[in-house]
């Protein structure tokens, strides 16, 4: 459901209820759309703060891409998670990534914006292209495949 249709943006509790990533490796702060199985439009705010700073750059901090692809991932797996039954015996698992561009660099004060489509879903799969902007200018895009699996 997207804002405005009945859709209430979700928070990092209710986010934290969905996805089983943690700190330091949640990446999603805010779902503000979601039309499950369509798409979902989630934030992450990006502060100085982040541990992974500390090494990438000392002196000129900037986020690595690969953490951009995987805030993409997961804001897709919580709108994949949302309607599943016995989602806390879930696990979501990145099972590709094509046609991955990074377009600028992402430092902190910045907000990435979280966009993604689902292009096919079958089963446990979801095929997604996300789009990772700051403001209007596009930071990342990729096409993301995404699995659930069972947890043991």
């Amino acid at each position: 459901m997207a804002e405005g249709e009945g859709f209430e943006p979700l928070d990092l509790v209710q986010i934290q209820q969905i996805l089983p990533h943690r700190y330091p490796f949640l990446l999603v702060d805010r779902v503000v759309e979601m039309i499950p199985g369509e798409k979902v439009v989630a934030l992450k705010n990006v502060t100085a703060n982040e541990p992974f700073f500390q090494g990438h750059f000392p002196g000129y901090p900037v986020m690595p891409g690969v953490l951009i692809v995987e805030a993409l991932a997961q804001a897709g797996c919580v709108m994949m998670l949302q309607s599943i039954e016995d989602r806390e015996n879930k696990v979501p698992f990145f099972a590709g990534i094509d046609s991955c561009r990074f377009r600028r660099p992402v430092v902190p004060g910045d907000q990435l914006r979280l966009e993604l489509t689902v292009l096919r879903q079958r089963g446990i799969s979801c095929k997604m292209v996300g789009k990772a902007f700051v403001g209007e200018e596009l930071a990342a895009e990729a096409e993301i495949l995404a699995v659930v699996g069972e947890r043991s």
